[in-house]
């Protein structure tokens, strides 16, 4: 663990709420001029997940930030004109390409590594660059099939080779096509002028510290570290580096870092109201959002059906920069379909009306229907108030 100096300010819980919603874009007018290029420069990086029941993670991310932004710009905002890149961060996630040369040291690890029990020939990795560089981005339906005919994760060669490319950056995802990854060499599809892998392992770690911590306003070890899973040894070895600076956070019992640029204004401004994917860089570490938010959260997708609490893909409802409920949802044609609600009390019910009309509107929905509310005698007042 390394030795913090003394603390450069002592804040608030209420103070590292508010400095963390504004990190992430939720506190203040969004800057629509740079649209979703902004917002995925702004987080460093958009976490992707299969699950869509309104949309997919990655459309729901900037949706939560900028309001209803057209689904096709979201798509069109990543993956045209070479501004992003697939690869592992946080997990699979969308980056913009200027982070492309701090992740060297992740592709020189990866190099280092077993490769998951997939055996593979020179032959066969040789094969698929080839092909790829005579035939441009294709799926790995396209280079030869994905899988073989056994288990999911028996891949066929092809398959394992082009993963394996993608992990060396000798490839890189161009797209996504009905969900499959469309591959290109990254020669091709990585500007020249990023295209390099010469900084040492001590300078990438270094600016992903500085931008986790710039994305996050205020963090724990654990919480800036695990932004771009790092481990914490490598955050201690970077972050005086880094430029953040020690902070103490009322009620945390942690020490904690902020970006000094976090600390140089009050933070003011609207408050946005909306659902959050589970996926969501302002949620996703259970233990970030109770200390921050008082508010205990956890995805049931992968829990069995019997021991959901919430639903499968419960999101949590912000408003007033608090999480004041959270929403099941699902589609049903034209109507979107709250299958179970939780309030946090009567003043929650219409901030969850509001972000239940904008997310059903953007989704092309015209009604709104609620199947199920925890507390029971707020079912009325909620559908009153969707109207």
């Amino acid at each position: 663990m390394t030795t913090v100096p003394r603390p450069a300010a002592e804040l608030s819980a209420d103070d590292a709420r508010r400095i963390a919603l504004r990190a992430q874009g939720f506190l203040g007018a969004p800057d629509r001029r740079a649209g979703v290029r902004g917002v995925l420069r702004g987080l460093g990086q958009v976490q992707l997940d299969t699950i869509s029941v309104l949309a997919r993670s990655h459309e729901l991310i900037p949706y939560a930030r900028l309001g209803a932004v057209g689904r096709t710009t979201v798509e069109d905002a990543y993956w045209t004109g070479s501004h992003a890149f697939e690869y592992w961060s946080h997990a699979a996630c969308v980056l913009p390409v200027e982070e492309w040369p701090h992740f060297a040291f992740r592709r020189r690890a990866y190099r280092g590594r077993p490769h998951w029990g997939h055996e593979l020939s020179a032959e066969a990795y040789d094969k698929v660059i080839a092909q790829l560089r005579a035939e441009g981005p294709r799926t790995a339906t396209e280079l030869g099939g994905a899988k073989n005919k056994g288990e999911w994760w028996d891949w066929s060669d092809a398959k394992i080779a082009v993963e394996r490319a993608l992990m060396y950056g000798e490839v890189v995802v161009v797209e996504r096509r009905g969900w499959k990854r469309v591959y290109d060499l990254a020669e091709r599809a990585i500007p020249q002028t990023l295209l390099h892998d010469d900084l040492d392992d001590t300078e990438c770690v270094r600016r992903l510290v500085r931008q986790a911590g710039e994305a996050l306003g205020v963090g724990t070890r654990a919480d800036i570290a695990d932004y771009h899973r790092l481990k914490g040894e490598q955050f201690d070895a970077v972050v005086e580096a880094a430029g953040l600076v020690p902070v103490t956070v009322a009620g945390w019992g942690k020490p904690a870092w902020a970006d000094p640029a976090a600390l140089a204004s009050e933070p003011r401004g609207r408050h946005r109201t909306t659902l959050l994917s589970p996926f969501d860089s302002l949620i996703w570490e259970r233990a970030r959002t109770e200390r921050i938010f008082g508010f205990t959260h956890r995805l049931e997708a992968y829990v069995p059906k019997q021991k959901r609490i919430h639903g499968y893909f419960a999101m949590p409802v912000l408003a007033g920069g608090r999480l004041v409920g959270r929403v099941d949802p699902a589609r049903e044609g034209g109507t979107l379909v709250a299958r179970q609600v939780t309030l946090d009390g009567p003043k929650a019910v219409p901030a969850v009306a509001r972000a239940l009309r904008e997310a059903a509107e953007w989704v092309g929905c015209d009604a709104v229907r609620v199947e199920r509310v925890d507390t029971p005698g707020l079912a009325k007042d909620l559908v009153a108030a969707l109207g």
